[in-house]
């Protein structure tokens, strides 16, 4: 797990010198993401210059460094990631002759692509990566991220030159470097919480989608195109005819995903939080462990989010070397004014805060942790797709009119109202966030087609107002991918998870969150070989028996008792909305001031001042609208030249 720079002059007049100047200034600015060790390459003659940073997990020696060479000379290579089937690649290619100076993954990708050509090295791959490859001979530059996306990749052009990185701070390393925001990447922050790909925040510069490779010639055209596509997997699956997986064959191929991503030169550990997708992951690494497994956990002062007395009887019962941190409040305010520096693309999934907690505190015992990211979108976890799967019916058959009437009548009560009223139901029943669950059972029901049931239910900001001036917005055109070849809704929904949600929101806070403690995250549960053979799971075996994710309940069930681990969907939740009105309002109200607000000309002012005035009344909770534009603010201010913001005063100790 690393970082990958540089950049291509495809005029190739940058001198030697400044070629490497530059590139070491993109280093450094991704020193976070490999603390072990830098290199640059360079090549004055074509104009291209390669950086890497270093995390050592596999092969700890100065073999495994780079940029690193293949031993044809024809290819150059900085890569992120890890090659899960590495060692059965290298057997293979070393019976057709190669030769391998050193033991790590990097070096055996190299090997692969002199020995089978790029795309069939690919089509081989298990593993997660983004790496870009110089062919010296042709004179052409490949950038490639994998299959769902668990690894960064930006690219664009800047001046004369091709550019990409792991991140979006490298570029500002670059003399030609002139940001400009992009307004509907900006849009869709608001709409969704995080900037939807191909677009990134700033005009110009892309995210190169998951399962995709662009190929960059001399005359600065890139060309792109999907090797492998989760869409057509889906379709593929739901047509195929071939016999649905019993849970002994979906718990095999688990336990091998599970044991391959446990192959590391450095200590290796795991997240717990108790739930069903990490209590999986974790007791499968334990059963495939002969000592203790290592396990990770943080639990909140405030009871009403602390799950961690769940993940100390998971982790009891399985027999982990486990550690807990319980956080307080000022603990995790003192995050807030650090997410611009840990996110420097503006992202809005407040889960982000206790994600980097539990990294911080992964990060002082293990270098590699495993988690359960990825269960809701593979085998079906989330409350909406439960919803679709029941109220498809009522869409279907129910006339519009009776459909907005209730509606009506749920959206009528404000959802602090609704979470007041759920409070007079005994402790153990209550359901958390019931205002916002039932508000957004009312957008379902208010959806006129099927198209609209993914918008209404992923969409924060208001779909009445725009949120940014000068754009064209349609927030159904955020998920406009075709999913018509799915009949059944609960599916679509689903799949339109795995296409954006997974990449946007999910994977990009892990990977922001753990590599900004040089922390290597690894995701056993979204192994492509196991997304392939959970879609063609009947939809009965992943939402059936009134509950989510079936297949991976049974698959737990087996080593860990049910009552430890069923309880209701809570998700990794801070408390916003009240922080937005106590201990962060000041620094909530500088950012949301109209002054503020106006200051670069991109926001519609009055409808944001306005559910800012509501969320502080207590009219309603307006948190998942309200925090995309503080975060926004927030790294506008940190990144775009303005003037820094206000510290919380709590985070201010």
């Amino acid at each position: 797990m690393c970082g990958i720079f540089g950049f291509w002059d495809l005029r190739a007049e940058t001198p030697q010198g400044t070629l490497a100047r530059i590139t070491k200034a993109m280093s450094d600015s991704l020193a976070h993401r490999g603390p072990d060790g830098d290199g640059v390459w360079t090549d004055p003659s074509a104009g291209i210059a390669l950086g890497h940073r270093r995390l050592a997990i596999i092969d700890l020696s100065e073999t495994g460094r780079q940029p690193m060479a293949s031993a044809s000379g024809r290819y150059h290579l900085t890569y992120n990631g890890e090659i899960y089937n590495f060692r059965e690649l290298r057997a293979e290619l070393e019976a057709q002759g190669a030769v391998f100076r050193g033991t790590s993954d990097s070096e055996v990708l190299l090997a692969a692509v002199d020995q089978w050509g790029l795309q069939a090295t690919i089509d081989r791959l298990v593993g997660m990566f983004a790496f870009a490859l110089w062919d010296s001979w042709d004179r052409r530059l490949a950038l490639v991220r994998d299959r769902l996306g668990i690894k960064p990749l930006y690219f664009g052009r800047v001046g004369s030159s091709i550019v990409f990185a792991s991140e979006l701070r490298a570029f500002a390393a670059h003399p030609a470097w002139d940001p400009a925001v992009d307004r509907q990447a900006l849009s869709g922050l608001m709409r969704v919480g995080y900037v939807p790909a191909p677009l990134s925040i700033f005009r110009g510069i892309g995210q190169l989608r998951p399962g995709h490779v662009a190929m960059v010639g001399a005359d600065g055209l890139i060309d792109q195109r999907c090797y492998w596509d989760v869409r057509r997997v889906a379709l593929d699956a739901a047509g195929s005819g071939l016999p649905a997986p019993d849970t002994e064959e979906v718990e095999a191929l688990l336990s091998d995903a599970v044991a391959c991503r446990m192959v590391a030169d450095r200590p290796v550990g795991a997240f717990l939080s108790g739930g069903i997708d990490s209590s999986a992951v974790v007791a499968l690494m334990q059963r495939a462990s002969p000592q203790p497994v290592r396990t990770f956990t943080i639990g909140f002062a405030d009871i009403d989010y602390d799950e961690s007395a769940h993940a100390r009887r998971v982790a009891h019962h399985l027999g982990t070397d486990h550690a807990e941190l319980t956080v307080d409040e000022a603990t995790a305010l003192a995050v807030v004014p650090r997410l611009p520096d840990l996110f420097d693309e503006p992202f809005a999934d407040a889960s982000q805060i206790p994600t980097f907690l539990v990294a911080e505190m992964a990060r002082r015992e293990v270098v590699v942790t495993l988690s359960g990211d990825g269960g809701d979108e593979v085998f079906a976890g989330y409350n909406r797709h439960r919803m679709a799967a029941r109220l498809g019916w009522a869409l279907r058959r129910l006339p519009r009119a009776v459909r907005r009437a209730v509606a009506s009548a749920l959206a009528w009560p404000s959802p602090d109202r609704w979470d007041n009223m759920a409070a007079l139901l005994p402790a153990g029943t209550r359901p958390r966030q019931a205002g916002d669950k039932l508000h957004k059972l009312a957008r379902l029901l208010s959806v006129d087609d099927r198209a609209g049931l993914y918008p209404s239910l992923a969409v924060q900001w208001p779909l009445a107002d725009a949120p940014v001036v000068g754009v064209a917005d349609d927030p159904a055109m955020l998920f406009a991918e075709d999913e018509s070849g799915l009949s059944d809704d609960a599916a679509r929904m689903q799949l339109r998870d795995m296409l954006t949600y997974l990449p946007g929101d999910i994977l990009t806070k892990v990977d922001r969150a753990t590599m900004a403690v040089g922390l290597e995250a690894r995701v056993p549960l979204l192994d492509h070989r196991v997304v392939e053979l959970a879609w063609r799971l009947p939809l009965a075996d992943r939402l059936g028996e009134g509950t989510t994710k079936l297949t991976l309940r049974r698959i737990l069930h087996r080593h860990v008792p049910r009552e430890l681990v069923e309880r209701p969907k809570s998700g990794f939740a801070v408390p916003i909305h009240d922080w937005l009105r106590g201990p962060l309002r000041d620094w909530a109200e500088d950012l949301l001031s109209e002054q503020a607000l106006a200051g670069d000309g991109v926001f519609n002012v009055p409808p944001i001042r306005r559910l800012w005035a509501e969320h502080l009344s207590g009219q309603a909770n307006r948190q998942y609208a309200l925090w995309p534009v503080l975060m926004y603010q927030a790294w506008h201010r940190r990144w775009m030249g303005g003037v820094a913001g206000s510290t919380p005063r709590s985070a201010a100790g």
